[in-house]
């Protein structure tokens, strides 16, 4: 049986409770902005080494000749080198779309989050009705997965689910059980009578 002598939550705690999610996503935002401005200068860097070597050696620009060649009175031009050099920016370019697009989705639930606590301030009274529309909320923008250190009022309201399935399972279980040893203790009953 549940418990519910324990204190109440009030809808107040669960504005507070958005408001704490929204806030945890501006920092991860935050966070991704800084290694996407990084990853950013990296690429400025390369680019602009690329630019100097093919700027410094323009016969080697849609050359097909042996992979490296040389200027008089200049360095060695490694074509393979700048190709790979070319292949990790477009790698980094990629992580760097990659990291955008992410916090785009890291802002948008942080903004929804907001907007969903301005709104259980404004319209709701009943901690429950707030509970149902975080979990639905929650549940709706596949939240958890934005969360990889924090669980969800969702995660905990299917936890608590589950436990209440278990608990009412192994309740018929027992009841099955106790059901069986009655018939067995009868049947045993009928055949002493029937023996005597």
């Amino acid at each position: 049986m549940r418990d519910d002598t324990g204190p109440t939550l009030s809808v107040g705690e669960f504005v507070e409770y958005c408001q704490t999610q929204a806030g945890l996503l501006s920092g991860h935002v935050e966070t991704m902005a800084e290694e996407a401005d990084e990853l950013l200068d990296e690429i400025d860097t390369m680019v602009a080494d690329i630019r100097s070597k093919l700027e410094g050696h323009p016969n080697t620009q849609g050359t097909t000749g042996p992979s490296s060649t040389t200027e008089p009175g200049g360095e060695d031009v490694d074509i393979s080198e700048a190709e790979e050099l070319a292949t990790t920016l477009e790698q980094k370019q990629a992580i760097v779309e990659a990291k955008q697009a992410r916090m785009q989705a890291f802002q948008k639930l942080a903004a929804n989050y907001t907007e969903l606590a301005a709104d259980l301030q404004s319209t709701v009274d009943d901690p429950q009705e707030a509970v149902h529309r975080i979990v639905e909320f929650e549940v709706d923008a596949d939240a958890p997965v934005y969360f990889d250190e924090r669980e969800t009022l969702a995660e905990a309201a299917a936890a608590a689910s589950e436990d209440d399935e278990t608990a009412v399972d192994t309740a018929l279980e027992d009841e099955t059980v106790a059901d069986a040893a009655d018939i067995a203790s009868s049947d045993d009953a009928s055949g002493t009578d029937r023996d005597e």
